[in-house]
């Protein structure tokens, strides 16, 4: 008892900036409850309408302490602690409305998806693919026996409403001059999560989501520790991701091993509560597929009753889609898969400009063929729409493609 007294006289104590706004909401207490008091015996018109001011002053006392009090709340427990509390409110319930929206994928692409949708809605969940084995991921996975952070990473920072700072915190990268090249720091911070979690990947997951304070949710499409493979069409085979890019074949299959592999319970409970299930945009083979490569993901998937929608690549990749159009991209996923995991496919159809194209024939990458009458031709819906972001490279733009999609979710979903 003596114990809880103390924890509460705790917000007595100097500093806590809350003793002024408990006076001030008290005061009002006290004004209304005399106002109303008086209001009952006073027979003069004039003076209860001064009775009836006090109690409006009494009220907006009140409601002007309470308001202080969570204020102060506010600003020790939210990031958003300079906005008005009604605004993060509003902004928080009209963000809890918005459609249940599952986006699938890896890389840089599923990143990009995502920091656009934040803005409309916090039911977002985006599954990550776990075949990736390739630079500071790859190093982490085979030295530490963890799932690989990289693209877990990029998620997590894409949905963060934390301070800008500590985004690039976690999209750190240390330099040639340290032991640590190479790697980012949100690599090394999961991995040591996990470390600390007694090796349990979501929870580590779970910590790091509170850090950056994100909106929505982040999970594994495995918990299972996973190897991607490639056939070609000239019958070799490349065995890891990092490889698959590498081979001088087209790709005929790609698996993975070993071939049983169970989702999360995270990803599927999310599949099955979708309204709008995203595939991609990202890496064909290595960032997209993978993930659809779990039975259990892509048959629920099929099973569901979202819309299915495939975002197509701007530009080829060498190594994985040369030469391919849209209607190549998305029949590589109905082959692998079933023709019912897509409804819907979404391709870029700005220009763009001949200085970007330049670069990226250097690199035997070239603009995406958008095939559309094909794609109409198989039976899927075709949404057309300028996707572009050029600064460096040629990306697709997070509010361009968000507005893409609010335009489908308003249409068909």
């Amino acid at each position: 008892m003596l114990a809880r007294v103390k924890r509460i006289l705790k917000w007595l104590y100097p500093g806590m900036r809350i003793k002024r706004w408990i006076l001030l909401t008290g005061a009002g207490l006290f004004v209304v409850g005399i106002g109303s008091a008086r209001l009952l015996f006073d027979e003069f018109l004039i003076i209860k309408a001064i009775d009836v001011l006090a109690i409006l002053i009494g009220i907006a006392l009140v409601i002007a302490g309470i308001k202080k009090m969570m204020k102060s709340f506010i600003a020790v427990f939210l990031p958003q602690a300079d906005q008005d509390l009604v605004d993060i409110i509003f902004r928080k319930r009209q963000l809890e409305k918005g459609t249940k929206i599952v986006a699938i994928g890896g890389g840089t692409g599923l990143g990009v998806l995502l920091s656009g949708m934040k803005s409309f809605t916090s039911n977002l969940t985006a599954i990550v693919t776990m075949a990736d084995d390739g630079g500071s991921s790859g190093r982490l996975r085979a030295q530490f026996n963890v799932l690989p952070p990289g693209d877990i990473r990029n998620c997590l920072v894409a949905l963060a409403d934390a301070e800008p700072l500590m985004q690039n915190l976690f999209q750190f990268r240390f330099g040639e001059e340290t032991e640590l090249q190479g790697h980012s720091f949100g690599n090394l911070f999961i991995t040591a999560m996990t470390k600390l979690t007694g090796g349990d990947f979501e929870k580590a997951i779970e910590e790091s989501s509170k850090v950056l304070a994100i909106r929505g949710k982040v999970v594994p499409a495995t918990l299972d520790r996973v190897t991607l493979n490639a056939t070609y069409s000239d019958g070799t085979k490349a065995i890891g991701e990092a490889s698959i890019p590498q081979g001088k074949g087209r790709i005929a299959q790609v698996f993975l091993s070993p071939e049983e592999v169970k989702a999360s319970k995270g990803a599927i409970k999310a599949i099955d509560e979708a309204e709008l299930i995203i595939l991609g945009p990202g890496s064909l083979y290595t960032s997209i597929i993978p993930n659809l490569l779990i039975r259990q993901i892509y048959e629920a998937i099929v099973k569901s009753r979202a819309f299915k929608v495939y975002i197509c690549n701007v530009m080829t990749q060498k190594g994985e889609t040369d030469g391919y159009s849209a209607f190549d991209h998305l029949q590589a996923l109905i082959t692998h898969t079933d023709k019912r995991i897509v409804d819907c496919c979404v391709v870029n159809s700005a220009n763009i400009p001949e200085k970007f194209l330049a670069q990226y024939r250097e690199q035997n990458s070239y603009p995406v063929v958008a095939d559309c009458e094909r794609i109409r031709n198989a039976g899927f819906l075709v949404v057309r729409g300028d996707l572009l972001n050029f600064t460096d490279f040629v990306r697709h733009d997070n509010k361009k493609l968000a507005k893409v999609i609010l335009n489908i979710i308003t249409n068909y979903v």
